[in-house]
């Protein structure tokens, strides 16, 4: 498969959706933030869609979720600027991509992280699903091209080292997907603390209840409309492909020996230097 198809553009060097048009990541430097904006950042297939959901109970509903800033063409900025009330905007952009009033602002950002291994096989299953993502030849074809960051939104590696670079920048939380799903009270406290929203005991459980991956998938299959505004994935409208097992340890199933290798090889030459990725753990 080439990356030179028709549902995929190169801007920076990244390989984007075409859903996420050039003309809008030329322009993304001209958004004007506010000060109580908060980001949801991730690679995709990280759980940005869970996070978004409890910090729509955080909120008590009281804010705008919208899709993300680089889903659209550039009329997406003047639709972001109408929005009235606080807004949570979630990307999945690198920090060199991020707009620079985020950063002169010093919003609040949330980066969520899974483990690479789960996330690759996510994101496999998200393109052979997803009609706005080119055909894939076979997993192994699909590897090779995540490992080499020919996959949209590039090099999982480097959009993770990004962020970290510049985590004391925006004063960035990171949160682990793995964390979450082991004590998702914890990080839903962590959560809380960091947007300085006061919460009980009680009131985080019932937002634990709401927010299991289960009930989500229930809510979604549900009410999926196909309305770009309902998610928060720029790759995609359609909120069934969003949601597929959110299980801890599937690429077990799918990596061969070697490629378990090749891929340990390459994250231990990225990542050697990364405090944040000595808290990854691919055996769970």
């Amino acid at each position: 498969m080439s990356q030179q198809s028709d549902l995929i553009h190169i801007f920076n060097g990244i390989p984007f959706t075409t859903r996420s048009s050039a003309e809008l990541l030329r322009s993304l430097d001209s958004f004007q933030a506010r000060e109580d904006d908060v980001l949801l950042v991730s690679y995709p297939k990280s759980g940005t869609h869970w996070l978004a959901e409890i910090l729509k109970h955080l909120y008590s509903s009281k804010v705008s979720l919208t899709s993300a800033i680089e889903f659209g063409d550039v009329s997406k900025l003047e639709d972001l600027n109408k929005v009235t009330t606080k807004r949570i905007i979630p990307t999945h952009l690198s920090y060199d991509m991020l707009p620079k009033d985020f950063k002169a602002k010093k919003c609040k950002a949330i980066y969520i992280i899974r483990n690479p291994k789960d996330t690759a096989v996510s994101l496999y299953h998200y393109y052979r699903d997803n009609p706005h993502l080119p055909t894939i030849e076979g997993w192994s074809t699909y590897l090779d091209m995540f490992l080499q960051g020919e996959v949209v939104c590039g090099s999982w590696f480097d959009h993770l080292l990004s962020w970290e670079e510049h985590r004391n920048e925006m004063g960035t939380l990171f949160l682990y997907f793995e964390a979450m799903k082991k004590d998702l009270f914890q990080s839903v406290r962590r959560i809380s603390n960091y947007l300085g929203i006061n919460m009980s005991d009680a009131e985080i459980q019932e937002i634990c209840k709401k927010t299991t991956f289960s009930e989500m998938k229930s809510n979604v299959e549900k009410e999926n409309n196909g309305d770009p505004n309902h998610t928060v994935c720029a790759l995609t409208a359609s909120r069934k492909l969003i949601f597929r097992k959110g299980t801890v340890g599937d690429w077990k199933q799918y990596f061969s020996n070697k490629q378990n290798r090749v891929f340990d090889e390459l994250y231990r030459t990225k990542m050697d230097a990364s405090s944040l990725a000595k808290h990854i753990h691919y055996e769970n």
